[in-house]
C-alpha cells in the first residue's frame, strides 16, 4: 500500500511518501515567513522524485491537529483535494502523536505531546509507547497551562514531548512517522470529505474578535 503523508501542525510542514509502512521519500518546508506556498511543491516533488502517480497511491494520511490555524487549513485543504480527485481515502492522525513519534529515542512508556496553543496554554496529548514502537493513544487532546506543563506530564506519569526547541534539538511532528503509526492509523475510518476538517483546537483569531465584534457565531459555508 503507497501513502501519501501530509502534516502542518506547526509552522514545520512536511510531505512522506510510505510504501507499506516504509518511508521513500519526504521533505520539509517552512509555512510561514514565505512568499508563496511550499507544500503542495512538496507534494509533487515526493511523487516525482519516487515516480509515482497519484494512481498509484492508496490513501492519503493528514495531520488531523490541534495545532496552528492556517498551517492546519492547508494541508487540510491539499489533503482534501487529492483524495477528491483521486478518489482515494483520506485517513486523519492526531498531529500529536506524529510528534511523539518524531522524537528519537522513544522506547516503551508513557508520554505527553504537546504543541503551542498561544495565550499561555499547550495543546496536549498522552500516548503509550508499546515494546514493538507503536503508539496508542490513551486520552483525547486537551488544553493545558503552558506554566504547568512539566507538573501535568508528572501527574500523567508521562515524558513530556514539546514542539519547538530542546536541548536535543528541534522537535516537531513530521509526516516520516506515519510508519510508526501504522496500527492507529490502519484502525482509522475514512473521513466524510465534504464534512471533515483538522480539529484546530480553538478558533481562529480572527473569528473569535468577528463573533465578539457581531454578537453572533460566525456562520460555516
Amino acid at each position: 500500500m503507497i501513502s501519501l503523508v501530509l502534516e502542518a501542525a506547526t509552522y514545520a510542514g512536511s510531505v512522506a511518501l510510505l510504501s507499506d509502512g516504509r518511508v521513500v521519500a519526504e521533505r520539509s518546508v517552512a509555512m510561514r515567513g514565505r512568499d508563496h506556498e511550499a507544500l503542495m511543491p512538496a507534494v509533487a516533488e515526493v511523487l516525482a522524485e519516487t515516480a509515482v502517480p497519484m494512481a498509484r497511491v492508496s490513501r492519503i494520511i493528514c495531520g488531523a491537529g490541534p495545532g496552528s490555524f492556517t498551517s492546519l487549513r492547508i494541508a487540510g485543504g491539499i489533503a482534501k483535494g487529492l483524495a477528491l480527485a483521486a478518489g482515494i481515502p483520506l485517513v486523519p492522525v492526531s498531529s500529536l502523536a506524529l510528534l511523539v513519534a518524531s522524537r528519537h529515542g522513544t522506547g516503551p512508556a508513557r508520554y505527553l505531546g504537546a504543541i503551542d496553543a498561544l495565550r499561555g496554554e499547550h495543546y496536549v496529548e498522552l500516548f503509550q509507547v508499546e515494546a514493538d514502537g507503536q503508539i496508542t493513544p490513551t486520552e483525547g487532546s486537551r488544553l493545558v497551562e503552558s506554566a504547568g506543563l512539566a507538573e501535568f506530564a508528572s501527574r500523567m506519569g508521562a515524558e513530556l514531548v514539546v514542539a519547538g526547541a530542546t536541548p536535543a534539538g528541534q522537535v516537531a511532528p513530521h509526516a516520516r512517522a506515519a510508519a510508526q503509526l501504522t496500527k492507529l492509523i490502519d484502525g482509522t475510518d475514512a473521513a466524510d470529505l465534504a464534512a471533515w476538517e483538522p480539529a484546530y483546537g480553538r478558533l481562529a483569531e480572527a473569528q473569535v474578535k468577528w463573533e465578539a465584534a457581531h454578537g453572533r457565531p460566525l456562520a460555516k459555508a
